[in-house]
């Protein structure tokens, strides 16, 4: 039999190992885009790749040495840095969220932009469903100067090439990655079902909903617990401290079900993280937003083939549609109990939430994710070579 030649792509990057320049947020910087970069990072070298990565600055100081460079917001000497190390690549990544750079809306990024010799591809963490007049430009004015925009969802592809003046063609859909855990024996089923919920913590977040929800779920035998696991985020302990967090002590305590409501504020590796998500007997996702079209936590808690309960959030209602989840109502506790109680009481199906997720996880892997950001790399590359005369 005669074997198949590998990818075009494929045989490039095992020829000549292509360079890749990233722009973000970058650990020890807290956030999720920061998270997200880091792994796309590690997937891209896993595949042969050599990453630069120019990190957004914060008060923190990066020992990582693949962080060649820092972006200072408003210093202009970080910018002409900047692009001088990504112009150093093959092809620029440059991760856009209106907040992480200087000026209105983050739109210091397009001087950046604007000097790369480069290919780039950018990636749309945030496509706004009601964007001021000042957003939609700063995203279309990045959209026009990129060679490719990556979005995580359909749902964000659709409203990006529906609401904002972009090229379509330009517009790609990669998920989201997620961390793949290692294969675990099944959990103690005699033990109380642990319901949990993770992520850096602010308003927003629904938890005073999964809170409430807890009361009507006490009379199952055994008693759920809920879990609340990850620290404050940053920049909401900056402008109001431990208020919300505060506020869900107290609201537990007042319906009486702080005996079933625990909260994890400590730092976990990501071999600590894996293990309490893979204990879960259902996530729950309970977020207030209408609009988020991409979320890491929704990911990697379908990498561990747990079941979800999430909100009608537009990544959840697309990555659960084929059975890994339930979605509910925003703001409504009433509905959150009656779907975890399904999950926790409801005969074979959490099994079959769990098998689908299993099903959807092997093409969520940050290998897998970075293999294609490494094809489009190369069709990128390819098409802004010059024409043979």
């Amino acid at each position: 039999m005669r074997a198949t030649a590998p990818p075009f792509a494929a045989v490039v990057a095992a020829a000549v190992p292509r360079s890749f320049g990233v722009l973000s947020t970058y650990p020890p910087t807290v956030c999720g885009l920061a998270t997200f970069t880091a792994a796309l990072t590690r997937g891209l070298e896993a595949n042969g790749a050599v990453v630069s990565v120019v990190r957004v600055a914060d008060d923190s100081i990066a020992s990582d040495p693949r962080v060649l460079a820092e972006l200072a917001n408003d210093t202009p000497a970080s910018v002409t840095q900047t692009v001088d190390c990504l112009n150093e690549c093959d092809i620029a990544i440059i991760q856009h969220e209106y907040g992480i750079y200087g000026g209105r809306d983050g739109d210091d990024v397009l001087d950046v932009m604007s000097r790369l010799t480069v290919p780039s591809i950018v990636v749309a963490h945030t496509v706004l469903l009601d964007p001021s007049v000042h957003q939609r430009e700063v995203l279309e004015s990045v959209a026009d100067m990129a060679s490719a925009i990556v979005v995580m969802t359909d749902a964000a592809r659709d409203r990006l090439v529906t609401r904002f003046d972009v090229d379509a063609s330009k517009v790609v859909t990669i998920p989201h990655g997620a961390a793949m855990p290692p294969a675990r024996d099944g959990r103690d089923r005699s033990a109380s079902p642990l319901v949990l919920t993770w992520g850096l913590i602010g308003r927003g977040k629904g938890i005073e909903w999964a809170i409430d929800a807890m009361v009507d779920l006490q009379d199952l035998t055994p008693r759920p617990s809920y879990v609340i696991a990850g620290r404050t985020h940053p920049k909401v302990l900056a402008f109001e401290g431990e208020a919300y967090r505060d506020m869900l002590v107290e609201r537990a305590r007042t319906n009486g079900v702080s005996a079933s409501v625990s909260f994890d504020p400590g730092y976990r590796d990501l071999p600590s993280l894996m293990e309490l998500i893979q204990s879960a007997a259902v996530v729950v996702l309970p977020y207030d937003s209408r609009d988020q079209v991409t979320s890491g936590v929704l990911v990697d808690a379908i990498a561990a083939g747990r079941p979800v309960v999430a909100t009608a959030f537009p990544h959840a209602v697309e990555l659960l549609s084929s059975g890994a989840g339930l979605v509910v109502p925003h703001e409504d506790p009433s509905a959150l109990a009656a779907a975890v109680r399904r999950v926790l009481t409801e005969p074979g199906l959490a099994t079959s939430m769990s098998s689908e997720a299993a099903r959807l996880a092997p093409r969520l892997g940050w290998r897998a994710i970075a293999g294609r950001y490494g094809d489009l790399a190369e069709r990128t590359l390819r098409a802004s070579e010059p024409i043979p005369t």
